[in-house]
């Protein structure tokens, strides 16, 4: 029979981890902590600098950028995870699907662009200090959020109307927890070679880019560092970016870990269990590396966490 059409009845089967109905409640404690975890930190991180008119600079500006988007990225994913361990069901709609999907490649496109563009803040701070000012002005980093926020959009616009245009024949079982772009464009029933170059092109445009950025800006930066002739001064440059270069170490090689995982290890399970860790455990530490490293973000916590907690003395002492 030739394959037919049938997008608009099809549901996918989201597999998951594991089949075992005995780890099940595990998994989803798990994953419910570290969702928990992700959103309580980044809300904190947000909040402490929207409320410290001290953390009002282009730096902080794009880290609670960065906060908002790793949120929302992994609300895309877990939520529904664990609305289907609850329920004991593995469906998604074609519709969730593609949506999930779509929302998926925004995030992550826009986590990508972010991290570049903090890169070359702190490539201007460091290696042209007295015109920081002046060249990262308020209209500069809005247009920079804002152009990275279009790209990302129209990259996963551009995937998921190739996706559409795939026939699928059956209901179809991804060995995964999300709507994986490669999963679902390889359990098409139609062709899918201008799916797969449209792919492999966004990918070299969208992270190469990004991280070839990265790795000019920090190449400035070390050599400006190195021109400095006291330690406690390179030590001083070299502490301003270095919650920065930390985060972008995690979120790349979880990326190239997965990567290689998926390439060499044929069990999808391993492959989704890989993927938690850019998906989950990397916008979960975000908070912590940025808040354990920066005295700035650790005083502005105190403040906020401090201004609550004084309150209930104050209430006390004027009922006695």
């Amino acid at each position: 029979m030739e394959p037919r059409n049938y997008s608009q009845i099809i549901e996918f089967l989201l597999l998951g981890f594991s089949e075992a109905t005995e780890l099940q409640p595990l998994v989803f404690g798990l994953f419910l902590s570290m969702y928990l975890i992700t959103v309580i930190g980044n809300l904190l991180i947000i909040l402490a600098i929207i409320s410290d008119s001290h953390l009002h600079t282009p730096m902080y500006f794009f880290l609670s950028i960065l906060s908002l988007v790793d949120i929302c990225f992994t609300s895309t994913s877990i939520p529904k995870m664990l609305v289907n361990i609850q329920m004991q069901s593995k469906a998604i709609s074609y519709t969730g699907c593609i949506t999930q999907m779509c929302f998926l490649l925004l995030f992550a496109g826009l986590d990508d662009f972010l991290l570049a563009v903090m890169a070359y803040d702190r490539f201007v701070a460091i290696c042209h200090p007295l015109n920081y000012t002046v060249i990262v002005n308020t209209q500069l980093c809005v247009s920079m959020v804002l152009v990275s926020s279009v790209i990302s959009a129209l990259h996963a616009l551009l995937q998921a109307l190739m996706v559409l245009r795939l026939s699928f024949c059956t209901d179809l079982e991804i060995p995964h927890f999300i709507c994986e772009l490669n999963q679902v464009v390889h359990h098409a029933c139609s062709d899918t070679f201008l799916n797969d170059v449209v792919i492999y092109f966004a990918a070299v445009l969208l992270a190469i880019g990004p991280l070839a950025g990265i790795l000019y800006s920090y190449s400035k930066i070390v050599s400006s560092i190195r021109a400095i002739s006291s330690a406690h001064g390179r030590h001083k440059a070299f502490s301003t970016c270095a919650s920065h270069l930390s985060v972008v170490s995690l979120f790349y090689c979880t990326c190239i870990g997965v990567y290689l995982s998926s390439a060499t290890v044929h069990n999808s399970h391993s492959t989704a269990a890989a993927s938690v860790m850019y998906l989950v455990v990397t916008p979960m530490l975000n908070p912590f590396i940025y808040s354990l490293r920066n005295k700035d973000i650790k005083s502005a916590l105190k403040r906020l966490l401090g201004s609550k907690s004084r309150k209930e003395p104050v209430a006390l002492r004027l009922n006695k």
